[in-house]
């Protein structure tokens, strides 16, 4: 079973390949998603990572408040998205 992790706080020059690799050390990374602002395409600095339940648990426990890139991690186990009313 698979976890997902949200990122916090990463740097906007963070790229999918850098946290991937950070991640990679703690177990098999399945996705990392970066998020971007919607209308200017710039990244907003979090974003999620999927990976293993073993590997999940050791990863939010080793870069939780580690720096990356200059700056300090927020990393944590992903909450479900809120139900939102569609228009």
């Amino acid at each position: 079973m698979a976890k997902n992790i949200y990122v916090g706080n990463l740097p906007w020059s963070a790229t999918e390949e850098e946290v991937r690799g950070a991640f990679a050390t703690y177990g098999e990374v399945i996705s990392v998603k970066l998020i971007e602002d919607r209308e200017t395409g710039r990244p907003r600095g979090f974003g999620f990572v999927e990976m293993e339940d073993q590997g999940a648990i050791a990863a939010i426990e080793s870069l939780d408040g580690s720096d990356f890139g200059g700056r300090n991690l927020k990393v944590n186990e992903a909450r479900p998205r809120p139900e939102r009313p569609r228009w």
